[in-house]
């Protein structure tokens, strides 16, 4: 792992491999470690994975006060791209509130975005925010409850024991009531406004776009959200076998289909 300081904010960023980069951004309530069974499977076929936590979330730090939400973490992530330095267009693959962010990436600046893969994401005002209503309520002298809460719950997100443990390790990065602090803040990051402002610049202009879906998404459904989303972008629509959590449900399939999409890319 590496820290970079990009001023205000420190970002913690998992970096493997060489050739194309594909810059991975989690959702919520994760981290990089969404990504921890596809970055390998990514680097053995020739590309660069940059899976960073975003700001506030995992292990990348942000003063306290510091407005988290997602326009600013999508100005995040070009000034970590511009830091690293990298001598090509990345390909976005995004998951979950992620999705957001990259659709902000894509919208402002297209011409420095070279693909987007977006995976069981968010579309205009459809973020599934009824499931997040609780959290954002939560009293922050309560903090240390929450955590303990949601990793009891992650049995109902995903039948894949693999994965339920994963999201256990996600959730309880930090001990007790700074655990629940940063999930409460990043609950309240999520702001569907961000991606209705868009639509139509994504309409207009979008980089070439490809949608994974988890056949039983429990929060983010196909007809009210995948394929709406698959039709802005002008996007080929793959529904495959696993849940809202597909990178760690389907990690084989996910990465098949990334590294099939990135070298389409690279033919054009």
């Amino acid at each position: 792992m590496t820290r970079i300081a990009l001023g205000d904010v420190d970002i913690n960023v998992w970096d493997e491999g060489r050739g194309t980069p594909v810059l991975l951004l989690h959702g919520f309530p994760t981290t990089q470690l969404l990504w921890r069974n596809v970055v390998p499977l990514l680097a053995a076929t020739g590309l660069r994975s940059i899976a960073p936590d975003l700001v506030g979330f995992g292990q990348s730090q942000a003063e306290e006060g510091l407005d988290i939400q997602m326009g600013n973490q999508a100005r995040w992530m070009f000034r970590l791209l511009d830091a690293l330095r990298l001598d090509q267009r990345p390909v976005l693959v995004a998951h979950d509130i992620g999705t957001a962010v990259a659709q902000l990436m894509a919208a402002h600046a297209p011409e420095r975005i070279r693909g987007l893969v977006l995976i069981d994401g968010v579309y205009a005002d459809q973020w599934a925010m009824e499931e997040v209503e609780s959290i954002r309520r939560w009293e922050l002298s309560a903090a240390a409850r929450l955590p303990k809460l949601l990793v009891r719950r992650v049995g109902s997100w995903t039948e894949r024991t693999e994965s339920q443990e994963l999201l256990r390790k996600m959730i309880a990065a930090d001990e007790g009531a700074i655990a629940g602090v940063r999930i409460i803040r990043a609950a309240n990051s999520m702001d569907p406004r961000s991606t209705v402002e868009i639509l139509e610049q994504l309409r207009r202009r979008h980089p070439p776009s490809l949608i994974l879906w988890g056949r039983s998404d429990r929060f983010l459904s196909l007809d009210g959200v995948a394929r709406p989303l698959a039709d802005l972008l002008d996007a080929e629509l793959k529904v495959l076998p696993g849940g809202h959590f597909l990178p760690l449900d389907c990690p084989e399939r996910v990465a098949a289909e990334i590294e099939a999409f990135v070298r389409t890319l690279q033919r054009q």
